[in-house]
């Protein structure tokens, strides 16, 4: 009888979880679903802020192409989800916390905030400098490297692509600093063991660049230099974090 009860109780317990999870999805989908209405009529003037940083590397007078018949509709309605989502990322990001919350410490609750803030800033930093920096240098560099005898004309389908790789390579990596903090306060690797490492990440840094970015060694710096500073501030910053995090028995006593 006590293994039965048991048994009920862990089948509830894994069905309570799920429709947990599940209520935290849905509640996610709903605040991205909710940006994307209230900006899909100004889908074809966010696309055109998205294509600004080409459009300025062209000759004047130069525009995309659009091959599919209904890509002129599809890719401004893709980049306006896109924008949907970082705008909507704080409580996206906030109900992924909230479904973790429970397993933690109290004194590990009150630390959910701060993370959700500072991850979603650092992804949204990450963007905004791809957008602001990078395109301009990538963009520019490709439409002076190519012959005079080829008209540049990108189809706005592959420079939707190029872009989303892009923006999540370096929303990504902008990550860099909460990854490491993340990993020490869960005990999975020391502050010691990372910077032990620090070479094969600084190597790691390049290797991501080189292949995620186009092949010129501006475009690649400017992936892999972010990766391994924003790796130096996730060390200086992870013992502190760690400190202020300790259980107030532990700090006691210690």
């Amino acid at each position: 009888m006590a293994d039965e009860h048991s048994n009920a109780e862990a089948s509830e317990t894994f069905i309570s979880h799920l429709v947990e999870l599940r209520n935290r999805i849905m509640k996610a989908s709903i605040a991205v679903i909710v940006v994307f209405l209230c900006l899909m009529p100004f889908a074809a003037q966010i696309y055109d802020v998205m294509a600004a940083p080409m459009m300025l590397a062209l000759p004047a007078g130069s525009k995309m192409i659009a091959t599919g018949v209904i890509t002129p509709f599809l890719i401004p309605v893709k980049v306006t989800l896109l924008v949907a989502f970082l705008l909507a990322l704080p409580i996206v990001l906030y109900q992924a916390w909230a479904f973790i919350a429970p397993g933690l410490y109290e004194h590990e609750k009150r630390l959910v905030a701060p993370l959700v803030v500072s991850s979603s800033i650092l992804f949204l930093v990450g963007v905004a400098f791809c957008y602001f920096f990078v395109f301009g240098v990538i963009f520019k560099f490709i439409n002076e490297f190519a012959p005079k005898s080829i008209t540049v004309a990108p189809d706005i389908e592959s420079y939707f692509s190029f872009v989303m790789t892009l923006f999540i390579a370096f929303g990504v990596t902008f990550e860099v600093p909460v990854i490491v903090i993340v990993l020490v306060r869960m005990g999975l690797i020391t502050v010691e063991k990372l910077r032990s490492i620090r070479p094969y990440v600084i190597v790691g840094a390049f290797v991501i660049a080189a292949v995620v970015t186009p092949p010129d060694i501006m475009s690649q710096l400017l992936l892999a230099v972010p990766i391994c500073l924003l790796y130096e501030i996730g060390l200086l910053i992870a013992p502190l974090f760690v400190r202020a995090t300790q259980p107030r028995e532990s700090s006691e006593s210690a």
